[in-house]
């Protein structure tokens, strides 16, 4: 089987997951790297580190700065040259446009949020969530080639090798397009929340201690201001629930649910969060969940491996002591 891995990148910063697609790619046997952009040469390097048998490179100034229609053109004509079977990517906001589009052009087909994959046969089988993640669905892609869009750490990273490499082939880029970017800006991000492998969540709760004699919002402070330090203290990232994120308590960056970020971690320690089914679809699939809740009837508890029925300004500072004895820190 012919398979490629995109590797998808922001201004040269790599989505970690495009290296999981690479792991993947290696158990069907040798595997493709697809690097588009421009001045892309260190991701060339690092593609061979992460285990491509063989990199296709398109580095044209013009590819610069994601555009879906130059970025769908290259990607097509590629794939109608080359016909590979599969070709996988990460699932980013950039990759499913890309991903639908090139299919469009191939007459072909896209799965996303793939959390599974197997071979039977002749078949692929791919597992993805639907139903807001209540159900997990098998299915499969008669249509070649499949495109291939996996969640965020749902299958091992490899180890990067230093010093590996391998063939470039270098290609054309397809660069005519009706769109033009006129100009943009960005600011620098805080929290990486799909690849972190510990997050620690607070919810509309962090606002609810009267004993510190606070207004809401100084109360909610108080209360992320602990969230933050135990997320720390285990190496993690920060998220919210829509609740606290619609009240102004923290930034929208940090937003875990069905309309904020999908995420996988080892560990999911939500505080002071009811489990509404809009942020559950955003976390069920975290490896060990721990909730922490005053209200022992809470949705979120039938979610949890563990529960802790509790005050969040009590429980979280005797987490964050024990953790530190028992990382030393």
């Amino acid at each position: 089987m012919k398979t490629w891995v995109y590797i998808d990148h922001f201004k040269g910063e790599v989505q970690p997951s495009s290296w999981e697609a690479l792991g993947l790619g290696k158990t069907f046997d040798s595997v493709t790297a697809l690097v588009f952009g421009s001045g892309v040469e260190t991701l060339v390097k690092a593609a061979f580190e992460y285990g491509a048998d063989e990199v296709i490179v398109v580095d044209h100034p013009e590819l610069g700065d994601y555009r879906a229609e130059p970025y769908a053109s290259t990607l097509s004509a590629l794939a109608s040259s080359h016909t590979p079977d599969l070709i996988l990517l990460p699932t980013t906001a950039r990759t499913r446009e890309l991903s639908a589009m090139a299919a469009v052009d191939l007459n072909s087909g896209v799965l996303t949020d793939v959390t599974a994959v197997e071979v039977n046969g002749d078949q692929i089988v791919f597992t993805r969530p639907i139903y807001e993640g209540k159900v997990l669905e098998k299915t499969i892609c008669t249509a070649r080639p499949i495109f291939v869009a996996l969640r965020a750490r749902s299958f091992p990273k490899p180890p990067r090798q230093e010093g590996r490499s391998g063939p470039v082939i270098r290609a054309e880029a397809k660069v005519d397009a009706q769109s033009i970017i006129a100009g943009y800006s960005t600011t620098e991000a805080s929290v990486n929340l799909g690849d972190a492998s510990v997050i620690v969540s607070g919810g509309r709760g962090v606002s609810n201690n009267p004993a510190l004699g606070l207004d809401e919002k100084a109360t909610a402070q108080k209360g992320f201001e602990l969230i933050g330090e135990l997320a720390a203290v285990l190496g993690g990232a920060v998220g919210a629930s829509r609740a606290a994120v619609d009240a102004g308590y923290i930034s929208y960056a940090h937003q875990v649910g069905q309309t904020g970020k999908v995420v996988s971690p080892d560990l999911y320690i939500a505080c002071g969060i009811s489990g509404a089914i809009q942020h559950l679809v955003g976390m069920r699939n975290s490896k060990l969940i721990v909730a922490i809740n005053k209200d022992p009837e809470a949705p979120i508890f039938q979610q949890a491996h563990y529960g802790v029925v509790g005050d969040l300004f009590q429980i979280v500072p005797a987490l964050i002591a024990a953790f530190k004895k028992r990382l030393g820190k």
